[in-house]
């Protein structure tokens, strides 16, 4: 039996020494673009899994049901999430492209059936995932809003989706926004402008031609209105938060140079 602890010992007393040299030889590779090994990314989805399941059990769902709660989600999450998680009709932006692991498009992927842990990833965010702890600025009840109108995303109309953030307030966190706020308005770097900035990056590559999926002109042309529109609905509820705080408005959509990049996108 003492031998068999002994070499148990020593067996994982290796893989420690072998973890370890990996570690502090810069051997492992911690680039965004440069997916996990599939062991390692098991390991962090379970632990992730778990976790949430285990912070949100004890949480207490509200009732989440009536439009008035969807409609004021959907003003925050046009704000908030869209950069990251899309929306009806949205296109790819930078963000969801360049972060891995990639954000869910909750639109079409759907989202997690359990209300309490939604909540509980909003409030409390997701470490070195590119998922924010949005509890540091909002109120619980601006969050549970957004879980409403998460719960009714899935499959969305796009035409239904415009209307929601239209007719909502807007970004509002029940004063829990400071100047220091990555949604502060500042020169050059509002929620509303990265909005904007969003669906324009979407309308510039429509106007070649040709989309990231090879359709022709004629349906990019029936995208391009259908994504104008979904900026349309944004900028009203921008419009419509003012009372709320004093960000600056969206920007207009062709008042400014085009977004390029080196590869013409």
């Amino acid at each position: 039996m003492k031998k068999v602890l002994i070499t148990a010992s020593l067996t994982l007393s290796l893989f420690a020494a072998i973890g370890a040299g990996g570690v502090y030889s810069g051997v492992i590779n911690v680039g965004a673009d440069s997916p996990h090994e599939g062991w390692v990314y098991a390991l962090l989805d379970t632990a992730r899994t778990r976790s949430v399941e285990r912070y949100a059990s004890d949480i207490e769902i509200p009732d989440l049901q009536g439009e008035a709660l969807i409609t004021a989600g959907a003003g925050n999450y046009a704000a908030m999430c869209t950069s990251c998680h899309l929306a009806p009709g949205m296109s790819e932006t930078e963000l969801s492209q360049g972060l891995y692991p990639q954000p869910p498009n909750f639109w079409q992927t759907g989202v997690n059936d359990n209300p309490a842990e939604n909540f509980w990833i909003i409030k409390h965010g997701i470490k070195a995932s590119g998922m924010p702890a949005w509890g540091k600025s909002m109120q619980d009840d601006y969050i549970w809003q957004m879980v409403a109108f998460m719960d009714e995303l899935p499959g969305m109309s796009p035409q239904r989706y415009q209307t929601l953030v239209a007719s909502s307030a807007g970004h509002q966190h029940g004063e829990g926004e400071t100047s220091s706020d990555h949604h502060a308005s500042n020169a050059g770097d509002s929620h509303h402008e990265a909005m904007t900035d969003t669906v324009r990056q979407a309308q510039d590559t429509d106007s070649v031609g040709i989309s990231a999926d090879g359709h022709d002109e004629t349906t990019n042309e029936a995208h391009h209105e259908e994504v104008a529109d979904v900026a349309s609905a944004q900028e009203n509820a921008a419009v419509g938060s003012e009372g709320h705080h004093d960000e600056a408005p969206a920007r207009d959509l062709h008042s400014q140079e085009p977004h390029e990049h080196a590869n013409g996108h």
